[in-house]
């Protein structure tokens, strides 16, 4: 019988410290990083055995005293039992009593996997729109059974959408890593990717890395600087330095190697600078920055490729270059970042996405009008 409880985040962390991976949207410092919501730290027990855990953030619904209970990416806990409502129900009934309306969740299971020869020519066929249009490389079994008794117990899966649910990319692109080195890697991608790394080197970019939360902080406000302008190129809204900041100082604080921000210099001008994170085998490219200027040294690409070189060095078994889009339609914006990605040899990855269930069903309703209003 399963048992579910507020836990300290000592115990939260240590938890995470004892799997293979999890993501970092589930560690207690991520609660931290979104002050805005209020944060808990949950725990299952089965007897006095702590066997799952989950970072809940509480967001109040305007004008009234009630919370949607998020747990991105999460939560973590055996996802290969069978018996889903064992570890749900609780869950719920604890949430329940929190004053949560309703939860959402982001189950972190693949449900199906696209090589990037497979994504590649599927770019190349008109016929083809989606990344669904393509038969999978690999359908995961228990990502599938997941999905059908998520829907038998109630839930109702969600369209991932920014804004009030900050809703996570169901979408992503990952580089495996586990039992390859970095010639395998380099092998693995394409002509260009290997053509701009060189060029990189030949022209004298040359790539730094943060080796602490001090330095970390200290690279801030110049990857902030080139960040607003990638945003003003690129047409999307920048968050504000004291985010970063906040992201920096609580991830840092939690592990010494957790966050590490990159720099590529091509004659001391910055030209490319990213921001790494990396929770036990699982290492993730989170935010880039990249100048209109000297575009033609690629820093970009050396950038990149010193975060998967690190990433090995580390012994991660994957590199997650996050969010894409699944349309592979010639005429959408998007195209190029899943162009950029699909170079490195990697594999477009489906999670079976975040998953909504109302506690309190007049107040989900009107959440739902509130979030269709807002859109």
């Amino acid at each position: 019988m399963l048992s579910v409880r507020k836990i300290s985040e000592g115990d939260h962390l240590e938890f995470i410290r004892g799997r293979r991976s999890a993501s970092f949207l589930q560690t207690p410092a991520w609660g931290h990083v979104k002050s805005e919501w209020r944060r808990e730290s949950l725990g299952w027990h089965r007897g006095d055995e702590l066997v799952g855990v989950g970072l809940v953030l509480y967001r109040q619904l305007p004008k009234v005293k009630r919370y949607l209970a998020y747990l991105p990416e999460g939560p973590v806990l055996d996802w290969d039992d069978e018996d889903l409502a064992a570890w749900l129900t609780p869950m719920a009934a604890h949430l329940k009593e929190q004053g949560a309306f309703g939860v959402r969740m982001g189950p972190p299971l693949v449900t199906r996997r696209w090589d990037a020869a497979t994504v590649k020519e599927g770019i190349a066929d008109d016929s083809v729109r989606r990344l669904g249009d393509l038969a999978p490389t690999e359908r995961d079994h228990t990502g599938a059974r997941v999905v059908s008794q998520l829907h038998e117990l109630g839930w109702r899966p969600q369209a991932a959408e920014g804004g009030f649910a900050a809703g996570q990319p169901q979408y992503v692109f990952q580089v495996p890593l586990a039992g390859r080195t970095e010639a395998d890697v380099l092998a693995g991608m394409n002509q260009l990717w290997r053509r701009n790394i060189k060029k990189a080197a030949k022209e004298g970019v040359v790539v730094t890395a943060s080796a602490s939360t001090d330095e970390a902080l200290a690279a801030l406000p110049a990857f902030h600087d080139l960040y607003v302008h990638t945003a003003e190129r690129d047409h999307f809204t920048p968050r504000p330095l004291a985010y970063f900041r906040t992201m920096v100082e609580s991830l840092g604080a939690e592990e010494p190697d957790r966050i590490r921000l990159y720099a590529a210099r091509h004659d001391d001008t910055l030209v490319a600078a990213t921001i790494a994170i990396r929770v036990g085998a699982h290492a993730w490219y989170s935010y880039g920055a990249s100048s209109t200027e000297k575009r033609e040294v690629r820093g970009s690409n050396a950038v990149q490729w010193e975060m998967i070189r690190d990433a090995i060095a580390a012994g991660a078994d994957v590199y997650d270059l996050r969010g894409i889009t699944d349309t592979l339609a010639g005429d959408d914006p998007h195209l190029g970042l899943i162009q950029f990605k699909v170079g490195t040899g990697g594999e477009a990855v489906e999670y079976v996405g975040e998953w909504d269930l109302p506690l309190n069903r007049a107040l989900y309703k009107a959440f739902d009008v509130y979030m269709g209003r807002r859109s």
